[in-house]
């Protein structure tokens, strides 16, 4: 650590003399560190807005095929008793049902249990104690085309012969405070039906046979345009129809199922993209047209300290918004998407283009500043520009549906060969950037080696200067030391 001699001897303000000295190269470097600083914010906004052109591109892409048109509802005429899904593949049209029989799941609820006091059960209750003598005994459960042996004795716990049936493949609980075991099948159907047998007498004593509540395991039955269909459960999948049957229909009585086009999620689904396609183009027109903010540069601490937060925030929010003023990345995004909506694409020998379904810019007069690439939907209720308008998307999907499937997947397959072209790697930018990353971050790397070898060269001048100022107030020192020495030597 070096100790600097200031103005001791000279009377002069050292520190302050080099301070403005240097200043004039601090000044040079300080252009070098603004520079930086637009471009670091110039980084933060275009990270931003490539994520929200990636998020386009990539719900552009999933609609780029014609079966995301093609999307197929299904009412029913009594969804109390029938409710149904349809996938794309249904066929259109009015198909009828009948439910013969709705599933049910086996299940037994034991008799009362009791001791042959009359006591309560639990689960540490022995089989001896409700009656059962027998050391080794067993009972079979029958469960489909299986027969499975449990085995039971007077040892034997109610608790562990709850487990055992468990164990054999059933649900099964003790609800001590009524006294009774519930027994259940884990899946309904006919297949998955069960009972018990063996010894009567250990099954009694169990409540599992004269004094036992049975539920029989069977199938659902259906007669779908008179074709009988069976499952082991009230689910059904019959033809691209996820059918799922609630209750039994009264003899004679038929629900009608109808498929169609599911217009609504297809509109819903153009409209989101419209709408996302706008915001973007919108924005990337502000930024693009963006006030020049030329006599503005970033702040150094020394002009923030004579300024308010809120002067900061509106100087440094002037040269922000002015950044990608301009900028040739901006323009070519907005050019890849506004000149695909202006294509005409060939649907069924026909020449089509988004005017054909109602889409289009408002007048040049009309719309609002950057605002001017925006799409509207004629007919949207929630666009006031355009809500009076025929809704002729609405009425392309109900009149001719493969025409809007045709179109809208060319021109999504077109908006994403665009995209694509411009977010491919090169030598300035990575895979999926829509602007030049790699060359922002060079820049950046050779600003930041600038702005060091700049301090080191202006700390080299400011010692230099204060090696000079040194050297002086040493020789006014021995000036000093030697006028004190003559004014003594004529003072004797």
């Amino acid at each position: 650590m070096s100790i600097r001699v200031t103005g001791m001897n000279s009377g002069m303000d050292t520190d302050a003399m080099v301070k403005e000295l240097v200043s004039a190269y601090q000044k040079k470097g300080d252009k070098t560190v603004k520079e930086k600083t637009k471009l670091e914010w110039k980084q933060e906004i275009w990270t931003d807005l490539n994520k929200k052109i990636k998020s386009f591109a990539t719900k552009v892409r999933s609609f780029r095929f014609e079966s995301n048109y093609a999307q197929k509802k299904t009412t029913s005429s009594d969804e109390s008793k029938v409710s149904v899904i349809a996938g794309d593949n249904a066929v259109r049209g009015s198909q009828t049902i009948e439910v013969l029989k709705t599933a049910s799941t086996a299940f037994v609820t034991s008799g009362a249990l009791k001791t042959e006091e009359g006591g309560k059960v639990t689960a540490n209750t022995k089989l001896s104690e409700l009656g059962i003598d027998s050391a080794d005994g067993t009972i079979t459960l029958n469960k489909g085309d299986k027969a499975i042996t449990i085995e039971v004795g007077a040892d034997t716990t109610v608790g562990e012969f709850v487990k055992k049936v468990r164990a054999a493949g059933l649900d099964a609980s003790l609800d001590e405070g009524n006294g009774r075991m519930f027994i259940g099948a884990k899946e309904s159907g006919l297949a998955n039906d069960f009972s018990f047998s063996g010894d009567s007498d250990i099954l009694n004593k169990l409540g599992l046979h004269s004094t036992a509540s049975v539920v029989k395991g069977e199938d659902a039955e259906i007669l779908l345009n008179g074709a009988k269909f069976t499952s082991n459960s009230n689910s059904f999948d019959i033809n691209g129809m996820a059918i799922s049957v609630k209750a039994q229909t009264k003899e004679g009585e038929k629900i009608t199922l109808t498929t169609d086009t599911d217009t609504d999620a297809i509109y819903k689904n153009i409209k989101g993209i419209i709408k996302e396609y706008s915001e973007l183009v919108n924005e990337l027109s502000k930024l693009y047209n963006a006030s020049s903010a030329k006599d503005f540069e970033p702040l150094t601490d020394d002009e923030k300290e004579a300024m308010s937060e809120d002067e900061i925030e509106k100087w440094e929010t002037k040269i922000k918004d002015s950044l990608l003023r301009r900028d040739s990345n901006v323009s070519a995004v907005k050019n890849a998407m506004t000149q695909t909506s202006l294509t005409a694409f060939n649907v069924n020998g026909k020449k089509m283009t988004l005017s054909d379904f109602g889409i289009g810019t408002l007048g040049y007069f009309t719309a609002a500043d950057n605002e001017k690439s925006a799409l509207h939907i004629d007919g949207d209720e929630e666009d006031d520009e355009v809500s009076g308008k025929t809704n002729k998307l609405k009425q392309m999907l109900v009149s001719d549906p493969d025409a809007v499937a045709g179109f809208f997947s060319k021109y999504m397959q077109a908006m994403t060969d665009n995209l694509d072209k411009i977010s491919k790697s090169t030598e300035n930018r990575s895979y999926g950037s829509f602007f030049d990353d790699k060359k922002v971050k060079k820049d950046m790397d050779n600003y930041s080696k600038k702005i060091t070898e700049w301090e080191e060269y202006v700390k080299d001048i400011e010692d230099k200067y204060y090696k000079q100022f040194t050297s002086m107030e040493t020789q006014l020192a021995k000036l000093n030391s030697t006028q004190s020495n003559l004014a003594s030597y004529f003072g004797q």
